[in-house]
């Protein structure tokens, strides 16, 4: 395929991206718990016009475009007041909780390394519901990361176990605000007096939830203490194109001063070209996102985000009330925020997901990893408030449904086969093998998933993600013709 010799006419090209989506989940239905965060018609609408007026501004060169440096300085005043910043507290705009997870990683090793020279492995604690965007900085910046069990009946972090965790070569401190998988808001507070009687830095993970959690607070919800106002905390991430209903890519980065931002900042001036100075970790930014943002927390106000919060606390306390009346599922713990988990003891959860995506229902499958069970996961928004009735109904009829039919069996002995295999060992021939007999290759994106689910879970995360990366690698192939 190649760029076409003519032209195509403006009709057309919206067909054609139009019937790429045939496929696609429809984020609009509400009957989608994941990925797309919907604030309705009227906001979408601001943030799009926003979004599209400047489409073009680039903040690579804020001195050239000014109303961005405005914008993000903006929007990062307005988070450090919802979140417990002081006079001193300076941020950056990024493209997403990953992003924003990055820099503050980055921070903290520069920091550390103009510090604590002596530190030659730097090594950060991570429980192990931190999200897996740390194991990624920690990847990509050279960090080894030094996991720690979670308590194992509400799977907040064990300050306990992290206190036992740290080493000289210790670097830097986590904790989730709440946690994705489970929507515990871990013990920040007395993270933060761990962090503060050992000297180390820590950061605040409030990507997920950050943002709706002081609403909470002010509904009487009980939520802990996990923001810049808690003593300790050095760094906070917070999206707003989760929660804020903003449009993506849109989070933040925070830093209690501006002592520790410069060391996420990048700068170079050893080569032919003008200076580069970069504040994140793109370099051409774009102001579509930062624009949108700022017009939708105008637009929605704090009155607004303060009514969406009370219809979602009322919402995920109808559904977790029906879920804890089916008797084949279980929460696994009681939720600081409106994201939730549920397993079962008698019924394949897989098998649950994908019958509710036979009734029109996209909720998340979630592998076991050391004592979290395989489980499915919720984030409920502001689009599926009003439809919990409807939910509840088709998931006691899909654990009807998965008690009596049995998830397709994969190839005989490919289970057991794939348990005993030294991941290490396999080259790309043995995954491509494992991959075609798992019906994972050739066949476009499978739909139904229960089966390769089972499997996966049963593996160990070493071979499970060299799996995925063999598979990720294998469909994104350019088409032919």
């Amino acid at each position: 395929m190649g760029i076409p010799k003519q032209r195509l006419a403006k009709e057309a090209i919206f067909q054609h991206l139009e019937a790429f989506r045939a496929q696609d989940l429809d984020w609009r239905s509400g009957r989608m718990f994941g990925y797309v965060f919907d604030p309705g018609r009227e906001v979408m609408e601001v943030a799009k016009e926003a979004y599209a007026a400047f489409l073009s501004e680039n903040g690579l060169d804020f001195t050239a475009f000014p109303s961005l440096l405005r914008l993000e300085n903006e929007l990062v005043a307005m988070a450090a007041g919802h979140l417990g910043g002081g006079p001193k507290t300076v941020g950056n705009f990024t493209s997403g909780g990953t992003e924003s997870i990055l820099l503050a990683v980055k921070a903290a090793r520069d920091f550390c390394r103009a510090k604590r020279p002596e530190i030659r492995e730097p090594e950060m604690i991570l429980p192990v519901t931190a999200h897996a965007a740390f194991h990624k900085a920690a990847h990509y910046l050279g960090i080894r990361v030094v996991q720690v069990p979670v308590n194992g009946e509400n799977f907040r972090a064990d300050v306990d176990r992290v206190r036992q965790a740290v080493s000289p070569n210790t670097i830097l401190l986590v904790g989730s605000a709440p946690s994705y998988a489970h929507g515990v808001v871990d013990p920040i507070r007395e993270l933060g007096e761990l962090a503060r009687e050992k000297g180390l830095l820590l950061h605040s993970d409030a990507c997920m939830g950050g943002f709706m959690l002081p609403y909470f607070r002010r509904l009487g919800h009980p939520v802990p203490d996990f923001d810049l106002s808690v003593p300790g905390v050095t760094s906070l991430s917070v999206d707003l194109h989760k929660y804020a209903y903003t449009p993506k890519g849109a989070s933040l980065v925070l830093y209690r001063d501006a002592g520790l931002r410069k060391y996420q900042v990048f700068a170079c001036s050893r080569w032919a070209g003008y200076s580069v100075v970069n504040n994140a970790v793109q370099s051409s930014k774009p102001g579509g996102p930062m624009a949108a943002a700022w017009a939708v927390l105008h637009f929605v106000g704090d009155e607004g985000y303060l009514e969406i919060a009370r219809r979602k606390l009322e919402s995920t306390h109808r559904i977790l009330e029906g879920i804890e009346r089916m008797k084949d599922l279980r929460i696994t713990t009681r939720p600081d925020m409106c994201l939730l988990a549920f397993t079962s003891d008698t019924v394949d959860v897989f098998r649950v997901v994908d019958e509710m995506a036979r009734r029109g229902w996209y909720i998340q499958p979630a592998f076991a990893y050391d004592n979290s069970p395989a489980h499915v996961h919720l984030s409920i928004n502001a689009s599926n408030v009003g439809r919990e009735d409807a939910f509840l109904e088709d998931l006691a009829q899909a654990v009807e449904a998965a008690k009596g039919e049995d998830t397709p069996e994969l190839p005989a002995g490919l289970e057991e086969g794939l348990a005993g295999l030294d991941p290490g060992a396999l080259d790309d021939e043995g995954l491509s093998r494992i991959l075609e007999a798992a019906g994972l290759r050739g066949q476009g994106l499978p739909r139904e998933m229960a089966g390769i689910n089972r499997t996966l879970n049963a593996l160990p995360a070493e071979l499970r993600e060299r799996l995925l990366t063999a598979f990720v690698n294998d469909v994104f192939r350019p088409e032919e013709g």
